[in-house]
């Protein structure tokens, strides 16, 4: 049922990242036990679901919107989704962006800096899909310390 949702990855027991939901798959998403919805697209994308809020929060579920700009993600923006799932560990947390890929890299810094992953791990299947151009290298080349973890 998942497996409907755009590019949608189990990347680990408690976190599930994918592209945009339709609003119908949110049910999907709270049927499979998920406790907290964490959008790091923006609203303004054509495929965004502007009441996407409201759906998740009449389902129970808490919503976190974290707004990064395909073109302009900071490292204040990754350091402070790094402490927010942080804050989750041991909870059920879906993560998503239009595609998968913002939410693909900043899953990488988590994994990788807080959780102490290997990258083979730490890096999502969806880094095969996707070439990544000059703003999105140099974001996975940032340090713990570049980032403030």
């Amino acid at each position: 049922m998942m497996d409907s949702i755009k590019n949608f990855i189990q990347l680990t027991n408690d976190i599930a990242t994918a592209g945009q939901p339709k609003e119908v798959e949110f049910k999907d998403i709270a049927e499979a036990g998920y406790k907290y919805v964490v959008n790091i697209g923006m609203l303004d994308h054509p495929h965004a679901v502007m009441s996407e809020n409201k759906a998740v929060a009449e389902l129970g579920l808490t919503y976190v919107h974290i707004p990064v700009a395909f073109d302009l993600p900071t490292k204040e923006q990754v350091r402070f989704f790094c402490n927010l799932m942080s804050s989750l560990k041991g909870t059920k947390v879906f993560v998503h962006c239009i595609m998968n890929f913002r939410v693909s890299a900043f899953m990488y810094h988590y994994l990788s800096k807080v959780e102490k992953l290997p990258e083979t791990e730490a890096k999502s299947l969806m880094f095969e899909y996707w070439e990544l151009d000059p703003v999105w290298e140099e974001l996975m080349s940032w340090s713990s310390e570049d980032i403030g973890l």
